[in-house]
């Protein structure tokens, strides 16, 4: 399949560069697949769109502060962005810049804060840093105390994080205690605390599951065809509680909040979750599964997600969720993303929503 297939003109202006002034006041798209139509809401509206009794599948990871800037010991600037734990909590994977100025043995760090040595690097250009820090801190403490949020590179801050980033580029359920993201599950970002007690009011519910979101989410197809792209792995964590909602036969609609918690479900069913028949036990795995049409069946029965970038990943899955089975959904997504253009929805992390049902 071509990768040109995902490709559409977006003009720069339509790229979100801030939230919205209230999360919930957001568009949302609604997408009606079996009518095979489309109307314009607001986020807010979300209640009295669905069904009763529906399942909420969330993610509920925490984003990291995890770009840290700091200096070599001749005075030259670093830029220390961290992406997961290597060996133990002291040392972790990070990308550098300047990568080339900084080999194996290398030193950076800042006075009286943390020393960090350049220990590994592998063929994707990633460094194993170990850090140097103050008794009883952890490189988790450091990156709260001085590090800025990862936000995508569409979002322009010349100088660091605007003062609504670190509340905003998080969602009002994240988890504090698992600050494992280097970016936010966006199609989170919309919920805020009255509408969730909303929701619950009337009889929806809500289960959470835990992708640690990784920048492979922002990685461009840069292969011809899409069969050849190589996918990211990402790790997913799933409760008891998340686990025996999925596997419910009760009829509710199964409705996953973001691409990220597609990934994690449609991983955890197609590769060996419902082996373990004991749902009392929590699952973790590692999701590399890639998703595009024509995917044959899914085991949610809706999606709210952003507007993503073109020749994304995450546009080839949402196009494959419109029409299981076929491949009509990619040219109906484009016209979608037209529609919305034309409509003044605002794209990206920012951006405005769809709920696909």
């Amino acid at each position: 399949m071509d990768t040109s297939l995902f490709d559409y003109e977006l003009p720069p202006e339509a790229i979100a560069q801030a939230p919205a002034a209230q999360r919930d006041a957001s568009r949302l798209l609604v997408v009606d697949r079996a009518r095979r139509t489309h109307s314009h809401r607001y986020f807010y509206e979300l209640p009295e769109l669905l069904p009763p009794g529906t399942r909420f599948f969330r993610n509920n990871v925490s984003v990291l502060p995890a770009r840290l800037q700091a200096q070599r010991p001749t005075g030259g600037a670093v830029e220390c962005l961290l992406l997961r734990p290597a060996v133990d909590q002291r040392e972790w994977w990070c990308l550098l810049k300047p990568g080339r100025r900084l080999p194996i043995g290398a030193h950076f760090g800042l006075p009286d804060l943390f020393d960090a040595e350049v220990c590994e690097k592998d063929e994707q250009g990633r460094a194993r840093v170990r850090f140097e820090l103050s008794a009883g801190d952890s490189v988790v403490d450091l990156a709260h105390r001085i590090g800025e949020l990862p936000l995508p590179h569409y979002i322009e801050r010349p100088k660091g994080n605007a003062p609504e980033d670190r509340q905003r580029y998080q969602t009002v359920f994240a988890d504090p205690t698992h600050p494992n993201a280097v970016a936010a599950p966006t199609a989170g970002l919309h919920f805020t605390p009255e509408l969730l007690e909303k929701l619950q009011a009337e009889g929806h519910a809500f289960h959470d599951l835990r992708l640690e979101v990784g920048l492979g989410t922002f990685r461009p197809v840069k292969t011809e065809r899409i069969e050849d792209h190589p996918m990211h792995s990402e790790t997913y964590h799933l409760s008891p509680d998340t686990r025996a909602a999925l596997h419910a036969p009760d009829g509710r609609l199964k409705l996953a909040v973001g691409t990220t918690s597609l990934r994690a479900i449609e991983d955890y069913f197609r590769r060996g979750g419902t082996d373990d028949v004991d749902l009392m036990q929590a699952f973790t795995g590692e999701a590399d599964i890639f998703i595009y049409p024509p995917e044959p069946a899914f085991h949610v029965d809706g999606l709210i997600t952003n507007f993503h970038l073109p020749r994304s990943t995450l546009m080839c899955l949402v196009s494959a969720i419109l029409t299981p089975g076929s491949t009509d959904g990619i040219e109906w997504l484009k016209a979608l993303y037209r529609d919305a253009l034309e409509h003044g929805y605002r794209f990206y992390s920012y951006g405005d929503a769809m709920l696909i049902l």
